[in-house]
């Protein structure tokens, strides 16, 4: 039996364990993510982090969600991550590269409460519509990449909308073969939207930084939003700027340490 020594942390709620592995052997395969993900029976967490070398950055992140398949990438997870190093001494630099599935991203620390993430270039796929019910007129949904996949559906009121239900279907449509990450937003005004996303492998999560990017950039890209907008999400807000095509999306917000423990497997 091994012992992994992890720490608990969230953004806005959306929360991991990050594990160190450059000072500890982890072995993935002997390592049960779901079993550890559980609320009730596990640490409980939306995703695993796992901190690497990388020859192509400061650090590299492996990413997996709760059911244990792996995501290629987390703007929530990479502020935490990002203050996990910084916080450990791992790093003494205030703007930090970490490599993941999805490419390089960079971390720049401003304090604790407002990390920024350059989140790279958005992707476009051709919208699409999709029936959510027989005999009902079918929903037209943004579908874009931020290096992970989602669908974006505009809504009158996240907080009547149906997320748990519709999420559920639009995440695994058959349209999405490897599933997608699906957001609900409802437009308050051009700088300020509410958001709530059904993320694929964990479900209605409490916030999710690659799409809150994915939704204010279709904002943006539909010409209802302007270049900066406020995510009101549950517990708090997150800030995403887009200048256009030939810029990334910076996504800035806080990262939050819970408790560190070890759990033995």
């Amino acid at each position: 039996m091994n012992n992994l020594h992890f720490s608990k942390m969230h953004g806005l709620g959306n929360d991991f364990i990050v594990v160190n592995g450059l000072s500890q052997s982890i072995d993935l395969k002997k390592t049960p993510i779901s079993e550890l993900a559980n609320r009730h029976t596990g640490i409980g967490f939306d995703q695993f982090l796992l901190i690497t070398s990388s020859k192509k950055a400061d650090f590299g992140c492996v990413i997996f969600n709760a059911d244990g398949t792996e995501a290629e990438q987390c703007g929530n997870g990479m502020r935490c991550v990002a203050r996990f190093i910084h916080e450990n001494h791992l790093s003494n630099k205030k703007s930090i590269s970490i490599e993941t599935k999805a490419g390089v991203m960079e971390a720049i620390i401003h304090d604790y409460d407002h990390i920024c993430i350059n989140m790279g270039m958005p992707h476009f796929e051709s919208s699409e519509m999709i029936s959510l019910n027989d005999g009902q007129p079918a929903v037209t949904l943004a579908v874009l990449s931020m290096g992970n996949p989602h669908a974006i559906l505009p809504v009158s009121s996240v907080e009547l909308f149906p997320v748990a239900k519709v999420g559920s279907f639009i995440s695994t449509y058959p349209l999405f073969p490897n599933g997608t990450n699906v957001g609900f937003m409802e437009v308050v005004t051009p700088d300020r939207i509410r958001l709530r996303t059904f993320e694929r492998g964990v479900g209605e999560t409490l916030a999710c930084g690659s799409n809150a990017c994915a939704a204010v950039v279709a904002g943006i890209n539909d010409g209802i939003l302007a270049k900066n907008v406020r995510v009101e999400l549950v517990l708090g807000d997150l800030q995403v700027e887009w200048d256009g095509e030939s810029s990334p999306v910076m996504l800035t917000g806080p990262a939050a340490q819970v408790f560190s423990g070890e759990v033995t497997l």
